[in-house]
């Protein structure tokens, strides 16, 4: 498996790119539970106000159609939640522009912001973007694992089709889940937080010399669908609460499809339906 974009070479003439979280990796819900929503719970100094607001933190990135919203674009979102109706969260508007506006969303991106404007919040995200990660990191590997048949799919779709991981998370979290459960050993490139956004790294893998119908986006989130949709290149959701039988399908019906030229049309539009109606839209 390589991480290496630059020197990535085109091997078949299908590409199937997967997410990770929530999508390959039933780790989606045991992150936001544990990681994300309490470590902001705990920077801001929150817990008068706890139980509220991590169920407005998970429905925001888990259950409605910002589910998968970029760390810190959902950090901003909900700080400014709270900062209408529970308590003042300093320089919140500085956090919200950076977040609408930055062409890079990512630690490093962030430190490189600080450097420019020591705002009171800019640091604090970092702070609890490195907690989260942290806190993510030590959680038990046996909590972390793939959804079922996501291996055996793999596999089957790696025999037609080169397979990249793209994923907006922690480049060590993803590289040591998928190594852990032997889903690597059926991907040939890597592509996370640190390379770019979904949209970015589809643009460039597409540069590699695929046909834009021959490549599908796999994901969970309509931030896949979208990575897709601006590269003109098909999705297939994986359906939140019913990943089963979405993976199932995947390999009964959206890979021969995929194969034999007949995935978009009216198989496209039913799947976007499906995936919509899934999470309330």
């Amino acid at each position: 498996m390589s991480m290496d974009l630059e020197h990535f070479t085109k091997s078949k003439e299908y590409l199937i790119c997967v997410d990770s979280d929530g999508c390959a990796m039933d780790t989606m819900d045991i992150k936001h539970f544990r990681c994300f929503g309490p470590c902001m719970v705990e920077e801001w100094g929150l817990s008068e106000w706890e139980s509220p607001i991590l169920i407005r933190w998970n429905e925001v990135n888990l259950y409605t159609m910002t589910r998968g919203i970029n760390r810190f674009r959902g950090l901003a979102r909900v700080l400014a939640e709270v900062n209408e109706n529970y308590t003042r969260i300093e320089d919140i508007g500085v956090l919200a522009d950076w977040a609408e506006k930055s062409p890079e969303l990512s630690n490093n991106a962030l430190k490189r912001a600080i450097a420019e404007n020591d705002s009171v919040i800019l640091r604090k995200a970092l702070s609890w973007s490195e907690k989260v990660n942290e806190a993510i990191n030590a959680l038990p590997f046996e909590e972390k694992k793939p959804f079922e048949g996501v291996k055996e799919a793999l596999s089957y779709a790696h025999e037609y089709a080169d397979i990249a991981v793209v994923s907006s998370a922690n480049l060590q979290a993803v590289e040591e889940e998928w190594d852990l459960y032997g889903l690597s050993d059926s991907v040939d490139i890597l592509m996370s937080q640190n390379v770019g956004s979904k949209a970015y790294c589809i643009r460039e893998l597409l540069k590699k010399g695929y046909d834009e119908k021959k490549v599908l986006m796999t994901g969970d989130a309509p931030g896949d669908r979208d990575a897709a949709a601006e590269n003109h290149v098909n999705y297939y959701p994986i359906l939140v609460r019913h990943e089963k039988e979405s993976w199932e399908e995947f390999v009964s019906t959206a890979v021969p499809k995929l194969l034999n030229g007949s995935y978009g049309g009216e198989y496209q539009r039913r799947k976007t339906e499906e995936f919509l109606k899934n999470l309330g839209e």
